[in-house]
C-alpha cells in the first residue's frame, strides 16, 4: 500500500492534470477559467478569455460576473426581464437567466400584443398611410409628414415600450441551457454602456408593425424599419457568444410591395453602430435575414472606434451584411458561409468594406453553388479594404479581393494598417464545416 504522502502527492498530478486539460479546452471555445486549481467557471459567470477578439482588449469583458444573490435573476417572461434589468444607468453587475421563450410582445399580465393593440388609439392605419403617401400624389422628393405620419410615429412608439429592452452595463445575459431560451420580437439596445455578455439566446421575430416609407432613398424609395435583434450604439466591452438570430417564422418572401417595394418589418440582427467600440461577436449562427450585421452606421463615423472581432460564426441565408464595415478595424476569421439560397434570402454580397475600414479577412470558408459567382462575396465603395488570407471556397484557396476587384469598377484595398493580436482559436479553415456544425448558435452551451 502506497503511504498516505505519496497517495496525496498522486491525487494532487491527477487534479492538476484534469484542470489543465480543461483550462486548454476552455481556451478553445472562448471561456475563461480563473484558475486551474479554482476548477471551472458555470456558465453563468463566465468571462471572456484573454486575447478573444477586440472585446478581451484592455479592461476585458466581464459582463455581471460580479453579481451577488440579490442581483441574480432568472426570468421567463417579459415582465420578469423588465424588472431584472433595472435602470439602464444602474452599474450594479448582474446576471440573467433567461428560462424559456420570452415573447416581447405581451403586457405586463402576459396578454399577446397585436399591431392592431399598439395602432389602437393612434389615428394609424394602413391603407390610409399608403393613400396619404402614394408617390403618385404626395411625389418622391420630400419623407412623409402630416397625419397619417404622426401617426405612425406614435403607433411605433407604442410598440417600442414594449419590445426594446435597455441592458444596463456590467451584465449577463443567458440563456438557461435545455430550456429553448430566447426572446421573440425584442431588440436588446445596449446603448451607452460598457461591459455586456450575451449569450445562448435565440432571437426570432423581431419585427417592425409600422415601417416607415421613404421616397427618396435609393432610385425607388424604400419601406424601412426601426428595430434589430441586438443593437449596440455607443457600447464598449461586449461579447455577444453561442447565440441564433433568425427571422423565422416570417420570412421576408412573405412581405407584401407596397408602391412596388417591399414591405420590410426586418431590420438588422446584431448591428454594432454610434462609435462602438471593443466588441466580440463568436460562435453565433446567423440565418434566414437580409440586413444581418452593421458596424459603423455612418461613412462620417470618427476614427479609432469601431474595433470588432468576428470569429467561428456560421452565416447561412444571408443576403448581405456580413458584415458592412465602415471605419474600424475589424477582424472576420474561422467564420462559416454557406450562400446557398434558403427560405427566399439570396446572396448579394458577404462582407462589404467601406468608410476607409481595415478589414482582415483570415481562414474562413465559403460554402458557394454554382449559381453565384466568387466575385459577388465581396463588395465595397473603393475606400475600405479587405486583406484576405487562408481563405477558402467549397474547400479550394481562393483571393477573394481579386476575383471582386476583376469583376468591380471599384476596387477593394489589399493592405490595412494593422495587424490583429487577438487571434484566440485562429485555425486553418479546412475542417470549419464540420466543426462549426455542431459548435455554434443557442442551445450548445450547457
Amino acid at each position: 500500500m502506497a503511504a498516505p504522502s505519496h497517495r496525496r502527492s498522486l491525487r494532487k498530478r491527477r487534479v492538476l492534470a484534469v484542470s489543465a486539460a480543461f483550462v486548454a479546452a476552455a481556451a478553445g471555445a472562448g471561456v475563461l477559467v480563473a484558475n486551474a486549481s479554482a476548477g471551472a467557471v458555470d456558465l453563468y459567470h463566465q468571462t471572456l478569455a484573454a486575447k478573444d477578439g477586440w472585446a478581451s482588449s484592455g479592461t476585458g469583458t466581464t459582463g455581471g460576473s460580479k453579481a451577488d444573490a440579490a442581483h441574480t435573476f432568472t426570468v421567463s417572461t417579459r415582465a420578469e426581464l423588465v424588472k431584472a434589468l433595472g435602470s439602464a444607468s444602474d452599474t450594479t453587475p448582474r446576471i440573467i437567466k433567461v428560462k424559456g421563450t420570452i415573447d416581447a410582445n405581451t403586457d405586463d399580465s402576459g396578454k399577446k400584443l397585436t399591431c392592431a393593440d399598439y395602432a389602437s388609439g393612434t389615428g394609424y392605419s394602413l391603407p390610409a398611410y399608403l393613400k396619404a403617401f402614394d408617390p403618385a400624389t404626395y411625389g418622391r422628393s420630400k419623407l412623409p409628414s402630416g397625419a397619417q405620419e404622426t401617426a405612425r410615429v406614435a403607433a411605433q412608439n407604442k410598440q417600442a415600450k414594449n419590445v426594446v429592452l435597455k441592458v444596463p452595463a456590467n451584465t449577463t445575459i443567458v440563456g438557461v441551457p435545455g430550456s429553448g431560451a430566447g426572446l421573440t420580437g425584442a431588440m436588446l439596445q445596449i446603448q451607452g454602456v460598457d461591459n455586456v455578455i450575451v449569450r445562448n439566446l435565440t432571437f426570432a421575430a423581431t419585427e417592425d408593425c409600422f415601417p416607415q416609407w421613404d421616397p427618396t432613398d435609393g432610385d425607388d424609395g424604400n419601406w424601412n424599419s426601426n428595430y434589430d435583434a441586438v443593437t449596440l450604439r455607443g457600447a464598449t466591452h461586449v461579447w455577444a457568444d453561442h447565440n441564433t438570430f433568425t427571422d423565422a417564422p416570417h420570412f421576408d418572401s412573405a412581405n407584401p410591395k407596397y408602391f412596388g417595394r417591399e414591405y420590410q418589418i426586418h431590420d438588422g440582427a446584431l448591428d454594432i453602430t454610434k462609435s462602438s467600440d471593443l466588441v466580440t461577436v463568436s460562435r453565433n449562427q446567423f440565418t434566414s435575414h437580409d440586413k444581418t450585421m452593421l458596424i459603423g452606421s455612418s461613412d462620417s463615423e470618427p476614427a479609432g472606434k469601431l474595433r470588432v472581432s468576428l470569429h467561428h460564426n456560421v452565416w447561412k441565408g444571408i443576403v448581405q451584411r456580413a458584415p458592412l464595415a465602415r471605419v474600424g478595424q475589424v477582424h472576420i476569421y474561422n467564420n462559416m458561409y454557406d450562400v446557398t439560397p434558403l427560405n427566399g434570402y439570396a446572396v448579394q454580397y458577404s462582407i462589404n468594406s467601406r468608410a476607409k475600414a481595415q478589414v482582415v479577412a483570415e481562414n474562413n470558408y465559403w460554402k458557394v453553388p454554382s449559381s453565384v459567382k466568387v466575385a459577388k462575396l465581396l463588395s465595397g465603395d473603393g475606400t475600405g479594404a479587405v486583406k484576405d488570407s487562408g481563405n477558402l471556397v467549397n474547400g479550394t484557396a481562393t483571393d477573394l479581393v481579386a476575383a471582386y476587384n476583376a469583376a468591380s469598377s471599384k476596387d477593394l484595398r489589399t493592405t490595412v494598417d494593422w495587424t490583429p493580436t487577438l487571434t484566440a482559436g485562429l485555425t486553418p479553415a479546412t475542417n470549419l464545416p464540420t466543426e462549426l456544425a455542431t459548435t455554434t448558435g443557442a442551445g450548445v452551451l450547457s
